[in-house]
């Protein structure tokens, strides 16, 4: 039964200590209508606290616009001024405007924290602004995410006794266990989360039975598949991986484990970096290519032979073109000389992968001419999206049954990734019908406001357990099935069972935590949140000291591929927080010029060129893209993972620009101009 303002009991019983001021996390499943339930407090936090401010932080640019066009514009709209801002959007130049001359304020979490930490006033906003503060998917509040930066502000504060500060209320459908499988550490895990927000955790007790009623559970099914019998394609494969080891000689400590697994493909990773840093070319180019052959592998495990086939020979498309020495030559050369039997081996169709005949009859029960079905196919990688579209579209059954599928990923830059606009479209037909199945990674677990329904599938994914949880709460629809399509004895049934152990740990662990007193609940926050403040201050003195631990002038900058230095750290400037770019002239000489750059999105100091690869000979290693500064400057803005560091203390790899030993300066728009254009000046 709706009671008053539009609320389920069990949605108003959460939403009680919010409304008399305190900090809460509120704890309810997926589509048991916590958006609504912050809705409600925000209005009746803005009738009654004087220039009150509300700011809605979410942690996905798609959930901005969702939170407002469905909830927030609907039910405050008529009578506050509620503004959505992403990081597509212009409001972003200017947000500390937008923030003073608005009553609701939606953003994605690192508009807020780049506008705290933003000294120009136009941009810059204090937490004091704002009385209340909202934090969606709150779960995502710890480590070095985002939500924990602005987190981070407020604790340094309260700590320090600085008001007045927001209230806070965040919302959750699982905190998880952090990966804990035992009692006392989940309650750890739970309670750190309520000391990264400040806050007390609350779910229904009252009116559980309603609850349960309003968001029932869908019936699970483990839909179960014997191992392929005989696989002469995955075989192929191993046997020429094989050749690669013995071509490497690897000595006696270097140990890679079985081929096809994950444990693999970490495996070769590190001995990638080894070859990197030993200045061992052949071991850094072998393991590159074990990569592709172990993804391969991967494919063949879940999809089609043909996928496996297609990735490998798109991988070796660019490689026979580029190729410096001995290594190149052999690894190309074993390709060449193993395609033809590759390619027939993908196309016989007596080996093909059992869990794709599975899939095809899970999909069938649900779909049919006359069956109304609506489903999500959660699968792991983008190119997996891609590979099942394109089996759906010929599969001549499930076109039959009248499956009308598209792909959902995350938005991003670059080529695989989809924009907010196509994500807004693809979700916009699903609604209308005019799609029935979405073939989607991750991005859709959570958050995103699917209508039900009546099957999602998991196929071939090992996650936690809040995304297991996540994704089981899409089926909404009455007797609506969650199938896991899994390999007999195989790990994601492992997984999936794990799971459901942590699920119920997660429950008991926050029951736990809503036991202890009043008390003695703020006395353990407030020690963890001082032990998190001494902590991070410590690991801000050590990055610094990192940072500096090589003068930029005493580092090189080599290719990652062939190892030739084409730049000094002192080159390296950073623009606007966010691109690192080679500003010395001489650089050109060491790189061409490719194609151009689409982003999907504009920004307001810079626009993007070409990409930029590696000129040594063969090379060709992709090491960015070019950008236009300003409209002026045309700046190489590199990314880090493309090469190696030479430094004192020898070669190094990283990931990011963030891991760096040497400091970088800020980029100077006038001095770049002064350099290179300096009658412009005088």
């Amino acid at each position: 039964t709706e009671v008053t303002g539009g609320l389920y009991a069990y949605q108003e019983e959460v939403v009680e200590r919010a409304l008399r001021g305190e900090n809460i996390i509120i704890w309810l499943p997926t589509g048991g209508g916590k958006t609504r339930a912050a809705v409600y407090v925000a209005k009746k936090h803005l009738e009654t606290t004087a220039n009150a401010k509300v700011v809605v932080l979410v942690n996905k640019v798609h959930l901005v616009d969702q939170h407002y066009t469905k909830e927030f514009k609907p039910h405050l709209g008529h009578d506050y001024k509620v503004v959505p801002v992403s990081g597509e959007s212009e409001e972003k130049d200017f947000f500390g405007k937008v923030v003073q001359d608005s009553d609701v304020v939606i953003c994605t979490a690192q508009i807020l924290y780049n506008s705290l930490t933003n000294v120009e006033e136009t941009k810059h906003v204090e937490l004091s602004d704002i009385t209340l503060l909202i934090i969606d998917e709150c779960h995502h509040t710890h480590k070095e995410s985002v939500y924990n930066q602005v987190m981070r502000c407020y604790v340094e504060k309260k700590l320090k006794g600085e008001q007045p500060l927001p209230q806070v209320l965040g919302l959750t459908a699982s905190p998880g266990t952090g990966g804990a499988k035992i009692l006392e550490t989940a309650v750890a895990h739970v309670l750190q989360i309520c000391a990264n927000l400040d806050s007390a955790i609350v779910s229904t007790k009252n009116y559980v039975p309603e609850l349960k009623e309003k968001v029932p559970r869908p019936v699970k099914t483990f839909d179960i598949v014997d191992k392929r019998p005989k696989d002469p394609f995955g075989d192929h494969l191993k046997t020429m991986m094989q050749l690669v080891h013995q071509y490497m000689n690897l000595p006696a400590d270097i140990r890679l484990r079985e081929c096809g697994t994950q444990e693999y493909e970490a495996d070769v990773v590190i001995l990638e970096q080894q070859g990197v840093k030993q200045d061992n070319r052949m071991w850094a180019q072998c393991a590159l290519h074990l990569r592709q052959y172990n993804d391969a592998l991967l494919i063949n495990d879940t999809l089609r032979m043909k996928d496996a086939y297609r990735s490998l020979e798109d991988f070796y498309a660019t490689k026979f073109t580029t190729g410096i020495e001995g290594t190149d030559l052999f690894l190309v050369g074993l390709f060449q000389e193993n395609q033809v039997e590759l390619r027939s081996l993908a196309g016989d169709s007596r080996y093909e992968n059992p869990k794709m005949f599975k899939l095809e009859s899970v999909l069938l029960k649900q779909f049919g001419p006359h069956v109304q079905s609506r489903g999500i196919l959660f699968c792991k990688t983008r190119k997996s999206t891609h590979c099942l579209k394109d089996w759906v579209l010929t599969n001549k059954a499930l076109q039959d049954a009248g499956i009308k599928a598209a792909i959902l990923t995350g938005a991003g830059n670059g080529i695989n990734y989809m924009t907010q606009h196509e994500q807004k479209d693809t979700i916009r037909s699903f609604r209308q019908g005019d799609l029935n199945l979405l073939i989607s990674t991750s991005v859709a677990e959570e958050g995103l406001d699917i209508p039900e329904c009546n099957l999602v599938v998991r196929y071939g994914l090992l996650t936690n357990e809040i995304a297991q949880q996540q994704a089981s709460g899409r089926a909404r629809a009455r007797n609506s099935q969650y199938s896991v399509v899994a390999q007999k004895g195989g790990r994601e049934v492992h997984r999936e069972l794990t799971n459901e152990y942590l699920e119920e740990l997660t429950g008991i662990a926050i029951a736990k935590v809503q036991e202890l007193s009043c008390q003695e609940f703020h006395r353990k926050l407030n020690e963890l949140q001082i032990d998190a403040f001494i902590s991070r201050k410590a690991a801000e003195s050590q990055k610094a000291e990192k940072k500096c631990r090589n003068s930029a002038a005493s580092v090189r900058l080599l290719c990652r591929d062939c190892f030739k230095p084409v730049a000094s750290g002192s080159d390296i400037k950073l623009v606007d927080n966010a691109h690192y770019v080679n500003v010395n002239p001489d650089f050109k000489q060491h790189y061409k010029v490719g194609g151009q750059v689409m982003l999907g999105r504009t920004f307001e100091d810079w626009e993007p060129g070409c990409t930029v690869s590696c000129n040594n000979g063969r090379c060709n290693k992709n090491w960015g893209f070019e950008i236009k500064y300003k409209r002026v400057a045309l700046l190489p803005n590199l990314a880090i993972k493309n090469f190696a560091l030479e430094t004192s203390e020898g070669r190094l790899t990283v990931k990011k620009w963030k891991d760096i030993t040497f400091p970088v300066e800020n980029f100077s728009f006038e001095e770049y101009c002064e350099d290179n254009f300096p009658d412009l000046l005088y």
